[in-house]
């Protein structure tokens, strides 16, 4: 199967949006495939305003986020493999949806499975 959590950034944005706030996106600037410009991150993450006023060509993909961003009145590409997306959240609020770092994309055919038990009924007087 894809990966669930484009679909769930996609779907938090959107809730902030629709309801007036702010949407921030904290990225792990440690993950391969992270384009960002390392000066401004902290502790090795960056934080983002990914508001229409603040970002061009925002883009949550199935594999990757991008989007074209200022710092400090100079322009730049940011390009982030959405495993290295660790958080987005509402500025005002600070609610939103967090996640763990994926570093590298689990092959779905090789992933382990529980074996399938059987259900087990029991009888309840």
């Amino acid at each position: 199967m894809t990966s669930l959590r484009p679909y769930l950034l996609r779907a938090v944005i959107d809730w902030i949006v629709d309801n007036g706030r702010t949407p921030h996106m904290v990225i792990d600037c440690a993950v391969p495939g992270v384009e960002v410009p390392a000066e401004h991150a902290r502790d090795g993450t960056l934080t983002l305003n990914i508001s229409a006023n603040a970002v061009r060509n925002f883009s949550v993909g199935d594999k990757s986020v991008s989007m074209d961003c200022r710092f400090r009145g100079r322009a730049s590409r940011v390009g982030a493999p959405v495993g290295a997306v660790v958080a987005v959240y509402a500025k005002e609020t600070g609610k939103g949806i967090t996640f763990g770092v994926e570093r590298g994309e689990p092959d779905s055919d090789q992933t382990p499975t529980k074996p399938a038990q059987r259900p087990k009924l029991t009888l309840v007087k």
